[in-house]
């Protein structure tokens, strides 16, 4: 596979790459560069997840050594599963299991907890030398990462040290390439500040979107709005029956505005989550409306949606049925090996939240 090659796949349904330039230079040296994505354990599975776990094998079938760090202090920071880390790592060897079910080669993807990393005094050493170089300010407005405002900080101070601690992350397990979705924009870019100021390897970033609420996304702020755990029917979970499935995209926001594509969460399941698995989107419809009809890319689909030649409610029924497909693996998967699922289960119903 030549660099050209590697770069496509790398990059692939990526939404920015901070910067081409470095990537190229990078595989232009190295066989087997290092990435890294973090996660914060703190529920179940959504959809979104389906383009993580696709980016983790693009990368590795690249030649990329991809570590995803169980980001448990993180989580305890940030009051996930009740401020308990025995909560947080059950959740973790969980989160493995959804990786494995959604294709993720268990072989071919290292998992670190970020307690095992931050045990070494080297980390700290990292820590201050970046809070050194870091204004408060920039620190807090960095605080978005996590889904807190700034205002935040006043109540509990340990928030403070949230981006900092991403940011030292990044340098402690030698990455390469931080890879996260979007909403860690701020984190990455303060590393790399960091790395300039400090003189060492500027990490390289990679972003891909953000799925949008199923109750309706903001082009202009899609963070604010993106698929969330927290509300059941602003998402599809990967462990939904059919039913559900079809209720929830039954009722799914889907406007027919070629400039709100980005917001419209049916399209970008479409693009994201069903084109990625399985290549095509079969819509059975009656023939008094067109009949059956078969799309092989998501320009395709995109194009007769907003054409008008096809009816939001049969491209709702389309993506839902393409979402049972998509989600067979995952729930033959985890019939097989239901320990960690049931255990987070009994974590949220203890914290009332299931």
């Amino acid at each position: 596979m030549d660099i050209e090659q590697r770069i496509s796949l790398i990059t692939a349904n990526a939404e920015e790459l901070v910067t081409a330039d470095e990537l190229k230079e990078l595989l232009s040296k190295s066989a087997n560069p290092t990435a890294y994505i973090g996660f914060e354990p703190s529920g179940l599975v959504h959809l979104g997840w389906t383009l993580v776990a696709s980016k983790i094998c693009d990368m590795s079938d690249a030649g990329v050594d991809v570590t995803v760090l169980w980001a448990d202090w993180h989580a305890y920071i940030n009051d996930k599963l009740g401020g308990n880390l025995d909560n947080i790592r059950t959740c973790a060897k969980y989160m493995e299991d959804c990786f494995e079910a959604l294709g993720v080669n268990k072989d071919k993807v290292k998992y670190v907890y970020a307690s095992e990393v931050l045990d070494d005094i080297a980390y700290w050493e990292r820590v201050i030398k970046i809070a050194k170089v870091t204004s408060l300010s920039r620190v807090k407005r960095a605080m978005t990462i996590m889904g807190r405002t700034e205002d935040e900080a006043e109540v509990d101070s340990s928030k403070l040290f949230y981006p900092i601690l991403q940011a030292t992350d990044i340098f402690c397990l030698n990455a390469d390439i931080a890879y996260a979705g979007m909403d860690q924009r701020k984190a990455h870019m303060l590393a790399r500040d960091a790395a300039e100021k400090l003189g060492w390897k500027k990490p390289i970033a990679l972003h891909t979107p953000l799925l949008p609420g199923l109750k309706g996304g903001d082009r202009m702020n899609p963070a604010a709005a993106k698929m969330s755990k927290s509300d059941p029917d602003s998402s599809v979970n990967i462990h939904d029956n059919d039913d559900d499935i079809r209720r929830k995209m039954s009722k799914a926001f889907c406007p027919p505005e070629k400039e709100e594509e980005n917001a419209n969460p049916v399209l970008m399941l479409c693009k994201y989550a069903v084109m990625p698995r399985i290549g095509v989107l079969d819509i059975d419809r009656p023939e008094k409306f067109g009949g059956p009809v078969s799309f092989n890319t998501y320009g395709d689909i995109a194009g007769s949606y907003f054409s008008g030649k096809l009816h939001p409610m049969d491209l709702k029924k389309g993506v839902a049925e393409a979402l049972i497909k998509v989600l067979a693996p995952v729930r033959s998967y985890f019939a097989s090996k239901p320990e960690n699922l049931e255990a987070v289960k009994e974590v949220l119903k203890g914290l009332g939240k299931l």
